[in-house]
């Protein structure tokens, strides 16, 4: 009787839920979007948070002490999917960032040297020109810092960087190419890293439908913002609106990036239990930060399951569905200094069925075929260079 009763009972949830949904009046909202973006609807956001509107991503810029040239660039491209920065001569950067698999790996958590399993799932490289911090945690500030500390992991690629110079200086191929970049011998562990950083800030999505879109609302040619208004559909429409809205999405995706570049606690934690992270906490040691972690890109999402930064969801309905719960609450024992508090920014949302459908056709619309190499702009480059 009691499962019986406890069906019925989500029945009528779900019947209730489809049945009070509004109708949506697809031409008026299409109209409000079509504007510029600063007379966009007002966007619901919690008093303190910092807002910055989604958007098309800028273009991509280089730190003075790196600046980009083609034969940096293509050296790191070499760097990045060559073994020999690893220990065994068998784990390169692209084992774990592959362009086929939306620049990850599709795996639930990682695996490096000796196939060791880490703790957490790979990040996408994509955009990552425009990350404030890298990581899961934020320990690196910039593309040079992070790229090397792959290298010196031991799960990953468990070498030493003094090791991998030597093994570089000894190969003929990679002196002469890192003479023509660097003018200076012998290899060292910062020209490496800056080859790579400078790699991976050409990998850049391609324009996605929400893109062509917010381009449509720039241009006063009609026929052409027809062609691009036309990108984004009916529900793709509705669950922009609901992203910046009802959903609360933009309280912490937003931007360019579709990312606050901070760090929030789902409560995905596992304090004391199996496969506990304590996240953000490892680096600053600060206990507020315990069960942080830095919000990721929705820019191309959904080519990067599982997600979460442990790859426990397979599923774009499942995430939908803990945030439409309110996310999993935990809230801090005064007791215990370390116990997670679960971000404030997440509450019960009430979304119809309807509207999650809506919301994940805009998932859909933000994300576009991976990258297959370098951003375009920088291929011209190449070619004029040559």
């Amino acid at each position: 009787m009691r499962l019986i009763f406890i069906n019925t009972l989500l029945l009528v949830t779900v019947w209730s839920t489809l049945a009070h949904a509004e109708p949506v009046d697809f031409s008026d909202l299409r109209k409000q979007y079509l504007k510029p973006q600063p007379q966009w609807p007002k966007a619901h956001l919690d008093a303190d948070i910092e807002f910055a509107e989604i958007t098309r991503l800028p273009a991509v810029t280089f730190p003075q002490d790196n600046p980009y040239s083609t034969a940096k660039m293509r050296l790191g491209e070499q760097l990045f999917n060559d073994p020999k920065l690893s220990r065994s001569g068998q784990v390169a950067c692209a084992s774990c960032h592959d362009r086929d698999l939306g620049w990850a790996d599709g795996r639930k958590l990682s695996f490096g040297h000796d196939r060791l399993t880490g703790k957490r799932n790979a990040p996408s490289i994509e955009n990552a020109a425009f990350w404030q911090s890298l990581f899961w945690d934020g320990r690196a500030q910039s593309l040079e810092q992070q790229s090397l500390m792959p290298v010196e992991d031991p799960v990953e690629m468990n070498f030493t960087l003094t090791e991998l110079e030597a093994r570089l200086n000894k190969n003929t191929d990679y002196q002469k190419k890192f003479r023509q970049v660097f003018a200076s011998s012998p290899i060292t562990a910062e020209q490496i890293a800056q080859a790579l950083a400078t790699y991976q800030r050409t990998i850049v999505s391609r324009n996605s439908a929400f893109d062509y879109f917010v381009k449509a609302g720039t241009t006063k040619d009609k026929k052409l913002q027809q062609q691009l208004q036309q990108k984004l559909s009916d529900q793709a429409l509705w669950g922009l609106h609901l992203f910046r809205t009802k959903a609360r999405c933009i309280n912490c995706h937003s931007g360019a990036l579709f990312s606050d570049n901070k760090f929030h606690n789902l409560g995905l934690t596992y304090y004391q239990r199996e496969r506990e992270d304590l996240g953000r906490y490892n680096v600053t040691k600060n206990p507020n930060d315990v069960g942080k972690f830095k919000t990721p890109s929705l820019r191309n999402v959904m080519n990067s399951k599982p997600w979460m930064h442990n790859g426990v969801f397979p599923s774009i309905a499942g995430i939908l569905n803990i945030y439409n719960a309110g996310g999993f609450v935990f809230n801090k024992d005064p007791n215990d200094p370390l116990s997670p508090q679960t971000s404030k920014i997440l509450q019960p949302l009430s979304l119809t069925a309807a509207e999650k459908h809506a919301l994940r056709a805009f998932l859909q619309a933000i994300s576009s075929a991976p990258a297959t190499g370098p951003d375009a702009r920088f291929i011209v480059r190449e070619r004029n260079e040559s």
